[in-house]
Order: C-alpha cells, then structure tokens, then sequence
C-alpha cells in the first residue's frame, strides 16, 4: 500500500476534500465549506492547508464564532442535512464561543463539524496562551465543554487517530438516529507533525445516508393498534424533513383519512392548504390541532422528539391516549409508553401503511378539523387585516410578509414573539421553506442562519424575521452577508425590549421587570437606528412605520442586489391567541397577589398533565 506523507492539519483537510454525497443524482461535495476565524490555535497549521484548497474547499471568515456555527446550523437545515458546513476556531474562548451553536445543532438534531486548536499534546510549553489549566487533571481543556454538546467528541494527540477518527464524525453527522455536531480537538503540535498516511485513506468516497426498516414486532403491534383507532392523528415533526417522507406521509394520511398537524421542527412539511393538514399542536399552535389532540385516541408520532412545546407540557392529548412513535432516534422513539418504531421516517410509514390493508378512519373524524382549521384561519385572517391608525402588531407585519413572499422564499426565526406568530399564522405556499430554530430557540441564531440559508440556495429570496433585541445581541453577520455576496432581507420588529418575555412575567403574576427597556434600569429607554447601523455595515436599509409602506419597502428589497434590513416599530403588548398551557416555574409563595392567584391556576393545569417517561 503507497502512503502520502503530509502534515496531520493536511491529512483532515485533503479527507473531507475528498468525501461526496449525492443530490437528486448529482454528485456533489458533503462539505461544501468552511467557516473560520484564525488565531494562533489554528492558523499556521489548519489555516495553511486549508488556503492550498481554497477553490475546492473554500473558506468564509465569520465575524464571530458562534455565528458562523449558527450559519453552519442554518446551511444544514436548509439542505435537509444532506450537506455539511465545517466550522474552525483557535484556542480557548475563540473555541468557547462555538458552544452555543453546538447546543443548537445538538438539540435540533444537526450536523455540525468542529475542527478546534487545543493545548500541546507535548506539553513542553504548558501553560499556552488561553490555556485553562486545571490542577487536579492536566488533560483537560476548554474544548472538554463540549463533551455536553457533542454527539461525537475526540481529542487528536497522534496523527494517525485520525485514520479513525475523522471516518466515526462523519458517520455520526450522516447518522439519522444520532445525527448531531462533531467536535475535533486538534492539539496545536500535532497539527505540525508529518505521518505517512496510507493513500486510500483518501479516496474520493460517496456517501448515502442509511434508511432502517421497523422491527416487524413492533410492526405488527403499531398496525393493531391503529386498526383499532377511531380518532387517530398523526404529528408530522422535523424528522419527515430530513427523511424527505412528506410525500409518503400525505399519502398515507390519505388514504387513511388521518388528519396531520405539525410540529414547530415540522412546519413546512406541508403546504398550508394541504387538504390532509390541519394546523400547528401545541403551545404555539392552534385551536384545531389541540382540539383535535385532546381527543385523538392513537397519535403517530413521526420524527418529533416531543417538546413540551408541541405536548403543551404533556396537557394537550387526552390521558389515554397511546402514542406511536416513528423515529430513528431509539431515545425519541420510546418516550411517554409509545410503540416504538426506531426506523427511517419514510421506510416506517410505508411499512405500516402495508400492514394497514386500506382501513379508513371514520370520515367526520376528519371533516371536524377541516371545520376547526377553517375556524382558526378565520381568526388568523383577522388578526393580520391591515389598520391604519394603531400601531402595527407582529401578526399583522407577518400576514404583509406572507403575501410578498413568493412560494419558493425562505423565511427564518428562532426566539422571542415571531416563532408564535409565525408558527401560527404563517401559511406555507411550498414544502421545505420554514425555518423557526425553537429546540434550543436561541436568540441571535437567526441572521447568521440566514446568511447560511443564503449559502446553500441563493436563487431564492431569504426572509430573517427578528425582534429588536436579537438585533442587539447578534447583528455582525449583516456584515458577513455583505462582504460574501450572499443576499438576505432583514425585517426588525422593534418593540422596545424583550416584550414576549414580559408577556410571560405578567401572565404569571409578575411586574414587569428587566424586559421592555422602559422597565429597566436605564437613564432612558433610547431608540436605536437599526437603519444608520445596518447601512454603516454596507446593507440597504430603510425604517417604516405603516404598513403600507412595509408593504413597499419588501417590494423595494426584492429589487435589491445585497442584504436589506427593513426596520418597523411594532406592538408590545398585541399577540395572536393560544391556548395550550405551559408548566413554567411559579413562585409558592410571594408579596404579591397577582403571583399567588397565577400559582392556584398554575397548580390545577399541572393535575391535566399525563403521567409519562
């Protein structure tokens, strides 16, 4: 066997060059790219080999490691998982900022892969420059943080690790079941060392993302199960996504006559006005899924991991009720007593519709969610008619949104009020082009994301919806967008503070406190000019107050040829209605009467919730 000597940073870089995967019968790269911020930790050694690669492998430098990990997370999803972004940062806390990106591609079941400079293995020079010491175990570093974060986490303290280690990471990112980010830990003087690795360790290898069948067990047992339901409903998560199952689960909702509701994950599986679809479950969700929850008597669970978000904290199915979950994650698969069918979302649905041998569900079952659907998207037309005299509310800018939006856009959010309004009163026109991060719903993910989305499919419009105060935490990837040429538009609702979260303070009994900044401990509550900011990063920028002139301003962005952040003051305290219950702390005991009756109430939701695992 030959071998090809080169340096351990070389050696990752020329195996990721060379792994492949395939896109509707085109071969294309897995890892298209490559975030990075160098220092010291990764620079000489990983930098050096990635600049020989740049025009096959390229390299775009973030402004900030957390949001390149966040655009890495944003590229994933919009890609259905089929491509991978590498992220790179140095040492200590350029490595240390990557954590809560890794939380969000962890939690949303993600592939990330980090390539992160560590401490010598060596140790001549310890302590290095932002070298963490810990005196009761010199093994450990920063990067042991991630061990929290990671569905696969290794440390390379000899080059020919990598021989192994490098194929086990990509196996997880593929993995359906265990998908989820990568972390390398790559000691800086190994990073240097020459090794003759073996030739075939870099040959250009195509990988196909595996798709397990049910055990037929368990099969069996689903399909008796379901033969007996008289109100069945289906919940369609994120899984259905990333298994490309959509056409698969409309048609045995079909032909079943099972109604399907959604998941946050799981929004935009489905057009809108699919005539099988019946609206968002949970606490973001609507009237005509819940209702139709609390009373299904089997519920098929397909590729959701179950928040409480979607269970309303496990008060939204009726306390009988079995679940059937499809999942090929084995953990989400047997949670609350469900028969778990631990298999490829798409491979389980078309197994059990076999098994099912055209059994239907009674019809009124059905035609009741249509008239439930119909009832809630009566409010929502309501809720999103155009006034002129009051200050726009969020589900007013998102209905102006919606209708400028053409069916292949892409629209994104991830924290505060606009995943509820979205969740709810968005209407997807086509299948794949609904991004709301509410797993970890992690403030500042959504611009980043963007630029991501922007990445992977730059033919489309990409819609950032965010409020002013993620504005204010993570704003710096406008500026990455500019610089690489990757168009998103940028729509601010600036509603002065955290306004969701005071909703949630006062609905508990609580003053409002720390949130809206006119309740803050400021000198003033003074207004920021996202515009003046967003166009001292190079984006087009423009403020509004009417909806009207939001309504031009989108259309005004469409022409443009770079980001564009649109900026409207929007109503704090006006949201669109839900009425599923959340279990969320409440003081026992408190000076305040408001707190002690929002306790009483708060007691009797917790006596509806299901008893489970």
């Amino acid at each position: 066997m030959s071998n090809i000597r080169c340096t351990t940073a070389q050696a990752i870089v020329r195996y990721l060059s060379n792994q492949f995967t395939e896109i509707e019968g085109e071969r294309v790269p897995l890892f298209p790219g490559v975030f990075g911020i160098f220092g010291h930790g990764n620079v000489t050694c990983l930098g050096e080999a990635l600049e020989a690669v740049q025009d096959s492998l390229p390299t775009w430098r973030g402004q900030n490691e957390q949001s390149m990990g966040f655009a890495a997370v944003g590229f994933a999803k919009a890609m259905v998982r089929r491509q991978i972004m590498v992220v790179t940062a140095s040492i200590g806390p350029g490595t240390t900022n990557l954590l809560t990106a890794a939380g969000v591609a962890h939690t949303s079941r993600l592939p990330l892969l980090m390539l992160c400079g560590d401490a010598f293995a060596r140790r001549h020079p310890d302590p290095v420059m932002q070298q963490v010491e810990h005196f009761n175990d010199p093994t450990q570093t920063v990067n042991d943080a991630f061990k929290a974060v990671s569905r696969y986490w290794d440390r390379i303290t000899y080059p020919e690790q990598i021989l192994s280690s490098l194929p086990q990471a990509v196996a997880t990112l593929l993995d359906p079941g265990d998908c989820g980010p990568a972390f390398l830990g790559l000691c800086q003087d190994v990073q240097e060392m020459a090794w003759d690795f073996p030739e075939a360790f870099f040959a250009p290898n195509i990988h196909h993302i595996p798709r397990p069948r049910p055990d037929q067990y368990l099969l069996a047992r689903a399909a008796e199960c379901l033969l007996r339901a008289k109100r069945p409903l289906i919940i369609a998560g994120g899984g259905v996504r990333y298994s490309q199952a959509e056409d698969a689960l409309a048609h045995f909702a079909a032909a079943h006559n099972i109604p399907i509701v959604e998941t946050i994950a799981g929004k935009g599986a489905f057009t809108h006005d699919h005539p099988m679809h019946m609206g968002p479950v949970g606490i973001l969700g609507s009237t005509s899924a819940n209702a139709l929850a609390g009373k299904a008597d089997v519920v098929i669970a397909v590729g959701t991991r179950l928040m409480d978000f979607v269970t309303g904290s496990w008060t939204v199915f009726a306390p009988k009720s079995q679940f059937i979950a499809i999942n090929a994650a084995r953990f989400d698969a047997n949670k609350h007593f469900s028969i778990p069918l631990v298999c490829d979302a798409r491979e389980g649905i078309v197994e059990l519709d076999n098994r099912l041998h055209g059994w239907q569900a009674d019809t009124a079952w059905l035609e009741r969610g249509r008239q439930d659907f119909a009832a809630w998207n009566t409010l929502i037309a309501e809720k999103q008619i155009r006034t002129t005299n009051d200050v726009p509310t969020y589900a007013q800018v998102v209905g102006v949104v919606n209708s400028i939006a053409a069916p292949e856009d892409y629209i994104i959010s991830a924290a505060g009020g606009l995943p509820g309004e979205l969740v709810k009163g968005w209407k997807v026109k086509n299948a794949g082009t609904f991004d709301c991060e509410f797993g970890f719903s992690c403030m500042g993910y959504e611009i980043s994301a963007g630029w991501g989305a922007a990445m992977a499919n730059g033919k489309r419009e990409v819609f950032v919806m965010i409020g002013d105060g993620t504005y204010m935490m993570m704003n710096s990837d406008i500026y990455s967008s500019v610089l690489s040429g990757h168009k998103i538009t940028l729509l601010v609702c600036d509603n002065g503070g955290y306004a969701v979260i005071n909703r949630l303070q006062n609905a508990k009994g609580g003053a409002s406190f720390n949130n809206l900044l006119k309740d803050c401990r400021v000198k003033e509550p003074f207004p920021v000019d996202f515009v003046a900011h967003a166009k001292s990063m190079g984006a087009h920028a423009r403020s509004v107050s009417t909806l009207d002139e939001f309504e031009a301003a989108l259309k005004w962005a469409r022409s443009n040829d770079r980001t564009t952040v649109i900026s409207i003051v929007t109503h704090p305290y006006s949201w669109t209605p839900g009425d599923a219950w959340w279990d969320v702390g409440v003081p026992e005991i408190s000076a305040r009467e408001s707190v002690n009756e929002a306790r009483k109430e708060h007691e009797e939701g917790r006596k509806k919730q299901r008893i489970g695992i």
